[in-house]
């Protein structure tokens, strides 16, 4: 395992290796430029180098750009040329050909391996912030899910949340005189927010079985990290949805 990463040369030292040391990677970093100037493939160099130190990676992939990042190229590919020449000008002296291990993930289970959370396990708080609730009606969400763990309740998907907000604004009168004022209208609110949710495709990404950080942070049988890719073209025409994964 090397102690940097390989990410090309620029500017000044245009044609002289640059690295970026490992134990500086977790700064937060932007690549930006206009199109065709290189951001994708700075990114699959990145995405690579940190796989090849060993360390798992996670890409959201809006463009279907990074999916080739599994397959190997190959020298009859009619752009090796330009490939080659590029590479001995930033300074990739050992540019080769190569295949990583990849894990694709889809919320819509089409393109790579569905992915799902539990409503328990996204908590009131998290999920109050998603649906842009307010403090009132945040207030009923955490009694709702206080609710379900005194009587041992699972909220595996967004049904059983709404099932169980029905229960809560039927006995708000006994449930008010131990948690403070149920207000049915801010049941109704945090309904529709839901409805909302579940119009985007919500209802896809709540449900077992969970995934779980773990399933993310692998290494391959050789050391190298694994790179998860998220197939996001279809899930950023549901903003909502999508930050509710990414959250």
């Amino acid at each position: 395992m090397s102690e940097g990463l390989f990410i090309g040369g620029g500017g000044e030292d245009y044609g002289v290796a640059q690295q970026l040391l490992l134990k500086y990677a977790n700064r937060h970093g932007l690549i930006a430029g206009a199109t065709g100037t290189g951001k994708t493939v700075t990114l699959q160099i990145l995405a690579e180098s940190f796989a090849a130190n060993g360390v798992p990676v996670f890409l959201s992939d809006v463009k279907g750009d990074l999916s080739g990042l599994g397959a190997a190229g190959s020298e009859s590919f009619k752009l090796h040329d330009a490939f080659m020449e590029r590479a001995a000008k930033i300074g990739f002296a050992d540019y080769s050909y190569s295949a990583f291990p990849v894990t694709f993930w889809d919320l819509y289970g089409e393109a790579g391996h569905p992915v799902r959370t539990t409503v328990s396990e996204m908590g009131p708080l998290l999920l109050a912030r998603l649906l842009e609730l307010s403090e009132a009606q945040e207030g009923i969400l955490n009694i709702a899910f206080r609710v379900a763990d005194e009587q041992g309740l699972a909220l595996l998907d967004l049904k059983d949340l709404q099932s169980l907000l029905v229960w809560v604004g039927e006995n708000r009168q006994s449930l008010s005189l131990r948690y403070g004022n149920v207000s049915t209208a801010s049941i109704g609110a945090i309904q529709r927010r839901l409805l909302v949710l579940e119009g985007q495709g919500g209802d896809r990404l709540f449900g077992e079985p969970a995934l779980e950080l773990a399933d993310l942070m692998r290494t391959d049988l050789d050391g190298r990290g694994r790179i998860n890719i998220l197939a996001a073209d279809k899930l950023m025409a549901s903003p909502r949805l999508y930050a509710t994964f990414l959250l």
